[in-house]
């Protein structure tokens, strides 16, 4: 069974090489002379005096590069980026931050005060385009100030950022509260810049329809409300663990809204979608096929509690493989799902799935593989994992307890002893995470 999973870490290599940022910010910003359209959104860049560019997410890189030789050699650009490691070359223009994730750094916070800086000088004058991907909620970061409570300090940030993303919430609900205690989340990116025309590109890891969870929607409408912070909250049993400064705005109820539709800053403010989950949907289920498998796609997991997904995503498996006898079959899925840290082991969401998987599919020709498209996951250096029908027997002879592995968040460990860890390095890139089932 080696070659199953020799297979399914074949169909994400392949992925990732055929979602090229660059190359897709070159294809659908289209310039003619002075003139860019995307979709059915044309801009005339003669019509400004400056065009200022907010960079940031785990593709920050990619997406300035490409929009510099989009723009090159006639228009300037000028503004700044974040991303989680410095890009490899030199971006003319652009003042970069190399920032923390998944929880702020200084370099978060110096983003997100340069940010909020460069936009306070934006008038009708100018032109603003950000170029939002994954991981910008941590990427920029500034709290939003409420004299007399007590200032929120990077630490404190860092202590609830932590708290948030191990607490066993869907990603919705963290950045319900998030956005709430920020100045450059939940729209408040367009307020900074009211006047200006916004033009927002992302690269998304959120399904279509909720994208003003992208990089907590800092140019969109904000659909959550403090009411679902304080919920939030009250639900995970947070409150008595959140720092100080931060308690003290639940305990007062003195949050203040997000800016909503209708609100003056979204007048001149438009939302492009460069790349989504159906483009990574798209290249797999082609490398899958192209690899001699019956394929069908499932994004019906997104947010689901780790084990349920798993339960749910073998079962199609099996169901399909029945229905499709004597051929191999392939069950693609995305999304992120939600995995409580339980120890202070190494391992993310995806390495803990396959984990979970491990035992379900003992002896059967069954690969299961789950995967970061950014290369990373959770606290590991891995992008995620694979497994198949001998991965248990192979974890037994080595000494090794899925089970134990699992109480200890500890499954980059478990996989990497087995040899099945699956390391890609960052890859500038960030949709969502894959899962490739296959079956013979």
């Amino acid at each position: 069974m080696v070659e199953l999973k020799q297979i399914a870490q074949r169909i994400f290599r392949e992925t990732l090489a055929v979602i090229d940022i660059p190359a897709t910010l070159r294809r659908k910003l289209e310039r003619s002379g002075s003139r860019i359209r995307c979709g059915d959104l044309l801009v005339d860049l003669a019509k400004f005096e400056r065009i200022c560019a907010i960079v940031y997410g785990k593709a920050s890189a990619a997406m300035a590069e490409g929009l510099l030789d989009v723009l090159a050699p006639d228009f300037r650009v000028e503004g700044a980026l974040a991303g989680p490691t410095a890009p490899r070359r030199a971006l003319p223009g652009f003042e970069t931050f190399v920032s923390g994730h998944p929880v702020p750094n200084a370099g978060s916070f110096a983003a997100g005060r340069a940010i909020l800086d460069r936009l306070a000088r934006c008038d009708e004058r100018t032109l603003v385009l950000f170029l939002l991907s994954g991981g910008g909620s941590s990427l920029i970061e500034q709290p939003l100030e409420q004299p007399p409570l007590p200032a929120i300090t990077l630490e404190d940030f860092q202590a609830f950022n932590r708290l948030l993303v191990t607490c066993g919430a869907p990603i919705d609900e963290i950045n319900a509260v998030r956005k709430h205690l920020s100045a450059v989340k939940g729209g408040r990116l367009a307020a900074a810049a009211a006047r200006s025309l916004k033009v927002t590109f992302g690269v998304t890891d959120v399904p279509e329809g909720r994208e003003s969870a992208l990089a907590s929607g800092p140019t969109l409408p904000d659909p959550t409300a403090v009411a679902d912070a304080y919920r939030v909250v009250e639900q995970y049993g947070l409150l008595a663990k959140l720092p100080a400064s931060i308690r003290a705005r639940f305990e007062r109820r003195a949050l203040l809204e997000t800016p909503k539709p209708g609100d003056p800053a979204f007048a001149r403010a438009h939302f492009q979608l460069l790349l989504s989950m159906h483009d990574l949907f798209h290249h797999a289920h082609q490398a899958a096929e192209s690899f001699g498998f019956t394929s069908i796609c499932d994004n019906c997991t997104d947010d689901w509690p780790l084990a349920k997904a798993a339960d749910y995503l073998i079962e199609q498996l099996e169901r399909f493989k029945q229905e499709n006898p004597g051929r191999p079959v392939a069950v693609i899925a995305d999304g992120e799902l939600s995995s409580p840290v339980t120890g202070d082991g190494l391992g993310g969401r995806n390495s803990a799935f396959v984990l979970y998987c491990v035992e379900k599919i003992a002896g059967k020709a069954i690969a299961v593989l789950s995967a970061g498209t950014d290369g990373v996951d959770g606290s590991s250096p891995a992008a995620g994992a694979v497994a198949d029908g001998d991965s248990l027997s192979a974890a037994r002879a080595a000494g090794l307890n899925p089970q134990d592995f699992m109480r200890r968040s500890d499954s980059y460990t478990f996989f990497r002893t087995l040899g099945d860890a699956i390391e890609t390095g960052p890859t500038g890139n960030n949709l969502r995470d894959l899962r490739v089932l296959l079956a013979k």
